[in-house]
């Protein structure tokens, strides 16, 4: 069905996430950028990234206010981010992205989300050098010639730009993912976002049998119940919803 196509299931995966799961990730991310940048947001622009992502993946804004007013006590858990890197079932590669208080639990619930499903953690670098790390924002409202001359009249050079049915995706620097929105929403243009993120990209997927598949599910099961874990990055296809 084409890229668009993963694009809206891609978006719907992530606000079907159990909310428990997703406020807690949004939550951290908040929580760690008040603390380090100041609570305001118009200040702060790492804060209002999150923030807005947050509201995108419809996250109420009484978790948003409670974590930012937490920041303020001065006083409380401080987290560090923390990367894992292994390989899976059938030769999947993955990556692992944790905010963590307490890194050897972290690392050990981690290892065994690998093991368990025939897999093993790698060392630094052993995966990320096969992925491009990269900005990324999909969205509909706006032609790709018009994007490319809105990114052109406000200087920021990106990596590429593609059309897939209505959907306009952007590939950009990892640090210029607030520039190439602001410049896109500025233009007054009804703009509907899918995603807008700082990611890590595979070079190239790969297609899993049945039983590698199976496999693979459960370890993105499994990681799905680490409370350190905030991102997966993965080189599978995964197959089409019905």
């Amino acid at each position: 069905m084409g890229r668009a196509h993963e694009v809206r299931k891609a978006a719907m995966e992530k606000t079907s996430l159990h909310k428990s799961k997703l406020y807690a990730k949004f939550g951290k991310e908040i929580y760690m950028a008040a603390k380090q940048g100041g609570p305001d947001p118009d200040s702060n622009l790492a804060l209002r990234r999150i923030i807005d992502r947050a509201k995108q993946a419809q996250v109420p804004g009484d978790v948003i206010k409670r974590n930012i007013e937490k920041s303020k006590g001065g006083v409380g858990e401080d987290y560090v981010p923390v990367r894992y890197e292994g390989f899976g079932p059938g030769g999947s590669t993955l990556i692992v992205e944790c905010l963590t208080d307490n890194v050897n639990r972290t690392y050990g619930e981690v290892r065994s989300c690998f093991t368990k499903t025939g897999g093993k953690l790698g060392v630094s670098g052993s995966v990320t050098y096969l992925y491009t790390y990269a900005s990324h924002i999909s969205f509909t409202g706006m032609g790709e010639e018009e994007a490319l001359e809105v990114m052109m009249v406000n200087d920021i050079e990106i990596r590429d730009i593609e059309a897939d049915e209505d959907i306009v995706i952007i590939t950009g620097e990892p640090g210029d993912l607030d520039r190439i929105k602001d410049a896109l929403t500025e233009t007054g243009k009804e703009l509907e976002f899918y995603d807008d993120k700082v990611a890590y990209f595979p070079s190239e997927y790969i297609t899993l049998e049945q039983e590698d598949m199976d496999k693979f599910n459960r370890f993105i099961s499994m990681t799905d119940d680490i409370d350190d874990v905030q991102d997966v990055f993965h080189n599978v296809n995964l197959p089409e919803a019905e």
